[in-house]
Formats: C-alpha cells, structure tokens, sequence
C-alpha cells in the first residue's frame, strides 16, 4: 500500500490580526499570516537573516480560539496540511496562493505589551504569570482557560509555573495521579 504525507509544522510570529469570514455555507473561517525567520552565515562570514511569510486558514473550533485570543504579534506554534489554490484577478491573470490549513494550534507566547513570554514557550499560552496591563477597550481579552499555564511537550501538555513538577532530560513526562484529600 502507497502511502503518503502532507504536514506542516510551523513556529513563528503572529503578522496581522485575524480576518473572521463566513463560507456561502456558513462555515466560519480564520485567517492570518505567520512569520518565520532564519538566519545563517555566508561565505564570507556575514550574518545573513530570511523572513518567510505563510498564509495560515483555520476551520471550526479553531476558528473561536483564534477570534478570541490570537492578535498581531503573538507567537504561536501550528500544525497543518499544505494546500494550493488559484484564483482569477481584476485584469483577468491567474493568481496563486499557497495556504496552510491549520488543525492544531499552540499558544506559545506575546511578544506585545500583553505579558507573553520570550522565545519558545515562555509564557505558555501568552501568559507569563506577572500582572497584565488592561486590556485595549475595542478588543476586551481573557487568559485562554485551558492554556494559560501549560506548555506542550512532544504531545502531552506540561503544566508550567510554581509547583509544577521539574523536567527530567531523558525520561518522559507523567502527569501526578490526583492526591487523596
């Protein structure tokens, strides 16, 4: 049996706020772009740096959580599938688009005045655990409940913070079983 694969796995930096549009079915859908970076050294030893922008589409549940939470700036981890697509323009010529269309996201981080963490997975969720300044009043934001203080680990989602059990190198993470009262 043939088979094969299309999946994508980005991290990156949040380029605009998300654009909310609904289908001729009414499906919901998300879109955005994410930048990525990467830098190398030259043969003459210059310190060369690339950004790469992707054009992220988010269906479903995904779409609530991106409307809610995700803004300009914010760093974000996803996974998707590639998927091309072309479309006639004004004057007639064919454009084409390269999207990823998400089906799992992670919150990695804000690199604006929200408080986020710096790098990969610092704040967990875009929470960092200091105080928030007050949210901008056109566009009111609550902590994700679910997110704000966990970090995803080669498939299983790590609580971060105070009291949280430390990460041994080499030996998976387990979850505590719930204590007796």
């Amino acid at each position: 049996m043939s088979r094969s694969l299309n999946k994508v796995m980005l991290i990156g930096n949040v380029g605009n706020d998300p654009e909310i549009r609904a289908t001729s079915s009414g499906a919901r859908v998300a879109k955005l772009s994410l930048a990525t970076n990467r830098s190398w050294s030259d043969r003459s030893g210059q310190q060369q740096e690339k950004t790469e922008w992707h054009r992220l589409t988010f269906f479903g549940r995904l779409v609530d959580v991106v409307e809610q939470w995700v803004n300009k700036g914010d760093r974000l981890y996803v996974e998707g599938r590639i998927e091309y697509s072309q479309t006639q323009d004004d004057q007639g010529g064919t454009r084409y688009w390269t999207d990823i269309v998400v089906n799992e996201m992670v919150m990695l981080g804000s690199t604006g005045n929200a408080g986020g963490g710096s790098g990969y997975g610092g704040g967990g969720g875009g929470f960092s655990g200091r105080a928030e300044p007050s949210p901008p009043p056109e566009r009111a934001r609550r902590r994700p409940p679910v997110l704000k203080r966990a970090i995803r680990i080669g498939g299983a989602i790590r609580p971060s913070g105070r009291g949280a059990p430390p990460l041994t190198p080499g030996r998976p993470f387990r979850p505590r079983s719930p204590r007796a009262p």
